[in-house]
């Protein structure tokens, strides 16, 4: 009798394609373990699947890691999929952001990933599993407002693809997604900005916050994590451009010089001749 096969994925709140991970792989027929820092925003059909265990799991917190695991290894030995999707989005110019903010949003993004696949090392080296990075293409395009963000992912792609060969040696694969448009909550959950008094970009602040309600590029949540799923059981491993406009992303960094590329990621929030004139004002 061949033996199940487990999966465990981080931020699985409701409107994220972390719920959507879960689904597709409890479809599959592996055990998953479902995890978000408030288990109660996972969605409830998850918590009652019967394949399906459901952890409060904070990646920022060393207690909160070593005590999922603990959990998991009730269940089992070995960890076929680690996916490493917990992530939060930051909309703020360079000049005005809190050194601790920054940090806050790398221990996130980057060490949480990273404290993840050393805890659970182990069972994915017992399983030769995969472990998949959810990264984005902010990680290569330059977006303005989002250096902070941009950075986190831009490490995350950089760190999974060494670890891609520190860990091959172990049997362990490691894919990292260059993801593209979801149509999630990922907007939605920007924060609020508060200005420094003294911030030359208040004048902006309204083209700043302005997100598209609808993602035009946005991939369905479901359809986006079968397509990782099935990226996962073909054996795929590195750098992997998945979601809404991906492929399109890829091709176009690849063929464009870089002043076309600035102008392509300028146009995303209009403000430069705003600004300009703004501060015209106050010289």
């Amino acid at each position: 009798m061949a033996v199940q096969r487990t999966c465990l994925v981080t931020g699985c709140s409701a409107g994220g394609v972390g719920a959507a991970f879960v689904e597709a792989f409890k479809n599959k027929g592996y055990h998953v373990f479902a995890t978000a820092r408030s288990p109660s925003k996972i969605p409830q059909p998850l918590h009652d699947a019967p394949n399906v265990t459901v952890l409060a799991l904070d990646v920022t917190s060393a207690e909160s890691i070593a005590a999922a695991l603990v959990e998991v290894q009730k269940k089992t030995s070995k960890l076929d999929v680690l996916i490493n999707n917990a992530g939060l989005g930051l909309n703020m110019p360079g000049l005005d952001t809190s050194l601790e903010e920054a940090k806050s949003l790398f221990d996130l993004n980057f060490f949480g990933a990273m404290a993840m696949m050393q805890a659970f090392g182990p069972l994915l080296v017992a399983a030769k599993g995969c472990v998949v990075n959810n990264s984005s293409v902010g990680g290569v395009f330059n977006f303005p407002f989002s250096s902070i963000y941009n950075a986190s992912k831009a490490a995350l792609i950089h760190g999974g693809e060494t670890w891609r060969l520190e860990m091959a040696p172990l049997g362990v694969r490691v894919m990292t997604l260059v993801t593209g448009g979801i149509a999630t909550n990922f907007f939605v959950n920007m924060q609020t900005l508060i200005f420094p008094e003294n911030s030359y970009y208040k004048p902006i602040k309204d083209i700043i916050e302005e997100n598209p309600e609808e993602n035009p590029y946005g991939q369905k949540p479901d359809a986006f994590a079968q397509d990782v799923l099935q990226r996962v059981e073909r054996g795929a491993t590195g750098k992997q451009w998945v979601g809404g406009g991906a492929g399109v992303a890829r091709f176009g960094l690849w063929l464009m010089p870089q002043g076309a590329i600035d102008k392509l990621c300028q146009s995303m929030k209009p403000f430069a001749k705003k600004l300009e004139q703004e501060h015209a004002k106050l010289a």
